[in-house]
């Protein structure tokens, strides 16, 4: 017997709760993997996140726990909707709610995985379209013994959020190719240590050269009680590509997370790379997109 739905916004002492969400939601069927605590957590104290906006992400409560949810993504005008299985007809409602209360001037898009046909034509019945944009997610199963060796002068290095922040954006900003230039980083960026509450410092994994300086750099995030890792971000500055030093980095990320009871890893890529390296297209997704605004 279900419980009553009770409907409300979210607040900061919802964190916990919409991760157990995400986190039950993905636990016996990872086509909805897209959208996991990890990549929440990664998000929520990203720099182009906007805070202003999170007491809009609808949540749906039954049995005090979250069975629904309906989150932006960075800004309004793209986001998830998603549902526990047992309360499959809540789903339009939360679409219509994301549709009304997420939306910017161009309407509302999301990610639906093509296994979930339910879900395709509910939103196909709201109103929505498909786009061009889609979206893959990977997997690596881990079951490798993993060589994780890096080029001669450097070495690994767990930088800390906090008392690494200068480091790890400019690192960022390099690898993500904003250039070089150290002044126009230190004009453009705000230096803002990120406190994310289940990051595991270990987990982040970045070689180091001579100099000190950080030259390439995987995130991994993983929980204890699930039974995957989700790689975000990783990034390498122009000097140090094709060296081997990502797959290293990476690969070091995994045995670590390995160690402490994943068996399998994800990533949002559909790139050459990430099979090289043992990864394997999972799920694709289909963006739909709805203008309310006509």
């Amino acid at each position: 017997m279900k419980g009553d739905i009770i409907f409300k916004n979210y607040t900061d002492s919802d964190y916990e709760a919409l991760c157990n969400f995400l986190i039950a939601l993905n636990e016996n069927d990872d086509s909805h993997i897209n959208w996991n605590w990890a990549r929440l957590e990664w998000m929520i104290e990203h720099p182009e996140f906007d805070k202003s906006l999170k007491n809009s992400i609808g949540l749906w409560i039954a049995d005090n726990k979250i069975v629904g949810a309906a989150i932006y993504d960075m800004y309004f005008g793209e986001g998830f909707c998603g549902v526990l299985p047992e309360h499959k007809d809540l789903y339009p409602a939360v679409v219509e709610y994301a549709c009304k209360e997420l939306k910017d001037d161009s309407g509302f898009g999301l990610a639906v995985c093509d296994e979930n046909t339910d879900e395709a034509e509910t939103v196909k019945s709201l109103g929505f379209a498909i786009s061009d944009q889609d979206e893959t997610i990977m997997e690596k199963i881990l079951d490798d013994d993993f060589k994780t060796e890096l080029p001669g002068g450097l070495k690994f290095f767990s930088p800390d959020p906090v008392d690494d922040a200068y480091d790890i954006q400019w690192l960022f900003w390099q690898g993500f190719d904003h250039g070089g230039d150290k002044a126009e980083f230190e004009r453009e960026e705000e230096i803002v240590p990120r406190v994310r509450k289940h990051f595991n410092r270990d987990l982040g994994v970045a070689a180091v050269n001579e100099k000190g300086e950080m030259v390439a750099c995987s995130l991994l995030w993983y929980m204890a009680g699930t039974d995957y890792a989700y790689v975000e971000p990783v990034c390498t500055i122009p000097a140090y590509r094709g060296k081997g030093v990502a797959t290293a980095v990476i690969y070091e990320a995994l045995s670590r997370a390995k160690k402490l009871g994943a068996n399998r890893a994800y990533v949002i890529s559909d790139m050459e790379f990430y099979e090289k390296l043992g990864f394997r297209k999972k799920h694709h997704y289909t963006f739909f997109w709805k203008n309310d605004n006509r």
